[in-house]
């Protein structure tokens, strides 16, 4: 098990010994590991290829670390917690010993249907306890697993199974989302249709829906289990060997498949959580994250159970029945560690505290943050009405190609400040760069964040692309991993993270963080959350287009449009005031949470003939209502 930190001194001289001898700090973190075979060599790389490989040579299986390892001191505890999206259903409990058993079985379902180490195999399923038994029973046979979130549209999870050359598909007959039953099957049967690769669908039941079972293709889980072994030996694999495939969208041509390998995966999952969130014996940890996005992956799968820890994994949404759902699960479970995202922490909020008072919170240690920045109006009422004014908040940063958690503060350790990620975790080592790539050294300064040194769980590659993941992440400057975010360093050396590079607007040579500016918008009272973009401008090169939802009508449009101007004014200046303040009803969102800004951009830029794919999006009757009251951005 790897230690956690103690204090803010002791941080600091692992930070240290992470940059002087970054191979020896890693080789230390990697041994406390169970290791078929130990590596040969701790790191190779260069950022011009790119190649990097951790702990080459290494031989192991992550289930064994996740699983096997804790059975003799922690069979008898719970692993995962699963509350069902009805919280009239009773809740379940799988122990580590009963995972194990399970992924076991289910790994030689796997088997007898065909896969061995090395196929593909996509999941396509609600947040139910198979999901999490499947992605575990794929890396015990050492099979790659390439969830997509079960709300992707039949095309563009066609899209992904095709590109991954999945050979078996896993799925359920359908799923609950709030009020709502979704039917999962047929959008895999549609998508299947276009997927030749595909040799068996593995069907789970959760709502009972009457589905087509097409012979010789599809089959029934629970059939499928029936007499099956519980005991599975875990495949041999080697530490730069594929472990998962998760897909991105880009905001243009075709997803990014992500691709992680086992080893320098593990060790960083682990080492990142247990000293992000100073996680501890008998606490009961909450990511809310869907498993079909990189927090799941990471913080709700593999580095709870690597550091064997008792997780809630949570089928429904944070407003059904009604917005009390995460404060009722938390008083319910008693959970000492809670990680969700600004989208919903923005959103609970707007609907008043009448549904947080009923509830115990005080199990409450340490509250978490994920996704995107989140914004000072946010964070106090986290911290005030739902921490007490007594749980430290971790707003991490992270991407989906990083693996982990890169820049954040540790619970109880770092000395917090909102909307700052603060400072970057041992072996962690940013630079902000300017345009042509120099270093901005010091502190008070803002550029482009970018990693001179690569960690264990950094993207090895794009599925089937590696000279797309050169370009993407490498080539933009040289000898740099670029994140595409911008960034500033404060005078106390403290990281504040901007948003993507292409969501900071340069206004008259001024360049300014679409957060930064959202963040002075939702200072407004009757603002409940706004979204910014940039659009053309003759003048200025880029105005600023704002989407604003309001919670208070008592005021006429242009009053409302004038008092938020003075607001941005006041805290950022006038350079940052929105040239165009459109009110909406809605903000296009996918359904983890981010807000779709090239829908926006190009509402924005007055090109709505074809806003591309919505399907993925939580509602996409939103769009429309954004078109049809669309303004036309000035030429001025």
């Amino acid at each position: 098990m790897i230690k956690k930190f103690d204090s803010f001194d002791e941080y600091q001289k692992a930070y240290d010994k992470s940059v002087a001898d970054p191979e020896g700090f890693w080789a230390e973190k990697a041994s406390g590991f169970n290791w078929k075979k130990k590596w040969d060599k701790v790191l190779e790389w260069n950022f011009d290829e790119p190649k990097v490989e951790w702990f080459k040579g290494g031989k192991l299986n992550i289930t064994e670390n996740c699983l096997d390892r804790h059975l003799a001191t922690r069979g008898d505890q719970v692993a995962f917690i699963w509350e069902p999206n009805d919280p009239s259903e009773a809740n379940k409990s799988l122990t580590y010993k009963e995972l194990h058993a399970e992924v076991c079985r289910f790994a030689n379902v796997l088997k007898k249907n065909g896969v061995k180490k090395g196929d593909r195999v996509c999941l396509y399923m609600p947040m139910i306890p198979e999901l999490a038994i499947a992605v575990l029973a794929c890396a015990r046979l050492g099979a790659v697993h390439s969830v997509v979130f079960a709300g992707f549209s039949a095309s563009a999870l066609s899209d992904r199974i095709n590109d991954a050359k999945a050979k078996v598909v896993l799925t359920s007959d359908g799923a609950y989302r709030g009020n709502k039953n979704i039917p999962v099957k047929a959008v895999v049967d549609e998508a299947v249709k276009t997927a030749s690769c595909v040799e068996k669908v593995i069907v789970a039941k959760r709502t009972g829906e009457n589905v087509t079972m097409k012979d010789g293709l599809d089959v029934w889980w629970h059939e499928e289990t029936k007499g099956i072994s519980a005991e599975c030996e875990a495949e041999s694999m080697d530490s730069e060997d594929m472990l998962f495939i998760l897909y991105t969208s880009g905001s243009t041509g075709q997803p990014k498949g992500v691709v992680h390998t086992t080893g320098g995966y593990m060790v960083y999952a682990e080492y990142s959580f247990r000293n992000v969130f100073q996680i501890g014996d008998g606490d009961v940890y909450w990511c809310t994250a869907d498993i079909g996005w990189i927090t799941g992956h990471t913080y709700l799968v593999y580095a709870p159970l690597l550091a064997g820890t008792t997780s809630v994994i949570f089928e429904g949404v944070p407003t059904f029945p009604d917005a009390g759902r995460f404060w009722a699960g938390i008083q319910k479970h008693k959970v000492t560690h809670f990680y969700t995202a600004p989208t919903a922490i923005r959103s609970l909020m707007a609907s008043g505290l009448d549904f947080v008072k009923p509830y115990d919170l005080s199990s409450l240690k340490v509250l978490g943050s994920v996704g995107e920045p989140i914004n000072e109006e946010a964070w106090h009422w986290y911290n005030d009405n739902i921490g007490n004014k007594n749980c430290p908040i971790v707003d991490t940063w992270w991407q989906t190609e990083t693996g982990g958690i890169l820049i954040s503060p540790l619970a109880g350790i770092t000395p917090l400040k909102p909307t700052c990620a603060t400072l970057p975790l041992p072996g962690v080592q940013p630079v902000l760069v300017d345009s042509e790539g120099n270093e901005l050294k010091g502190n008070d300064v803002e550029g482009n964040l970018c990693m001179k040194y690569p960690w264990p769980s950094i993207i090895r590659t794009l599925y089937g692309d590696h000279e797309r993941c050169r370009q993407t992440y490498f080539s933009t400057y040289k000898g740099l991993y670029f994140t595409g975010d911008g960034c500033k360093r404060d005078h106390d050396g403290y990281y504040r993270i901007l948003g993507r590079v292409d969501d900071v607007i340069n206004v008259s040579g001024h360049r300014m963080g679409t957060a930064e500016v959202e963040n002075a918008i939702n200072e407004h009272s009757a603002v409940i959350e706004s979204a910014v973009v940039g659009y053309p401008h003759d003048i200025k090169g880029q105005g600023i287009y704002a989407y604003v939802i309001l919670e208070d009508f008592s005021k006429t449009e242009d009053v409302l449009r004038k008092e938020i101007l003075d607001v941005v004014t006041k805290i950022i200046g006038p350079i940052a005031k929105p040239d165009k303040i459109q009110f909406v009803k809605g903000l296009p969102k996918t359904r983890s949470g981010k807000i779709m800004r090239r829908i926006l951009r190009k509402v924005a830029e007055g090109d709505v003939s074809n806003l591309g794919d919505t399907s993925t999006l939580l509602d996409p009757s939103v769009v429309d209502d954004i078109k049809g009251g669309a303004l036309v951005p000035l030429k001025v």
